[in-house]
């Protein structure tokens, strides 16, 4: 694989045209793809760094964002972590959510990061050290649960 070149960038930095982008992806997995009607506009993204990658013809084909401490949870969380059906079992969603986790330790240090993890990826994200620190729960009609990266 190609090495890979990240954008990442403060919600004010987006350009509208990145923006409207990286809401087609998010949209175009969570939404269509997964039969999921929910707002995906939440009112997080304004605190967000948004990490992603562009593909051919500049869409984004791999995206997730950097949620500060205290605006989702206690801890710093990676957030919409996506990656685009034609790249998927490529490699790029691992390195997405090891430059994210990169980014977030170069932000707040080393401190436990938090996600919420659709339950079928559970496995996915223990490879990368995340346990689980919940039990199930329905998220827009969706098996989640809650998972730590202590290190």
């Amino acid at each position: 694989m190609d090495p890979v070149r990240w954008r990442y960038e403060p919600f004010a930095r987006l350009t509208v045209a990145e923006l409207y982008r990286i809401l087609v992806l998010r949209q175009r997995v969570f939404v269509v793809e997964q039969k999921c009607a929910y707002l995906d506009a939440d009112g997080i993204d304004p605190a967000c760094h948004h990490l992603f990658k562009e593909g051919q013809g500049r869409e984004p084909v791999a995206y997730l964002r950097v949620v500060p401490p205290r605006v989702k949870y206690a801890e710093p969380s990676l957030g919409r972590i996506v990656t685009a059906p034609e790249v998927r079992r490529s490699g790029l969603g691992r390195a997405l959510v090891v430059e994210g986790l990169e980014r977030a330790r170069a932000a707040f240090g080393e401190v436990p990061i938090r996600i919420g993890a659709q339950k079928y990826l559970e496995r996915f994200y223990g490879s990368l050290g995340f346990v689980r620190a919940s039990e199930d729960y329905l998220e827009d009609d969706i098996p989640h649960l809650e998972m730590l990266l202590e290190r």
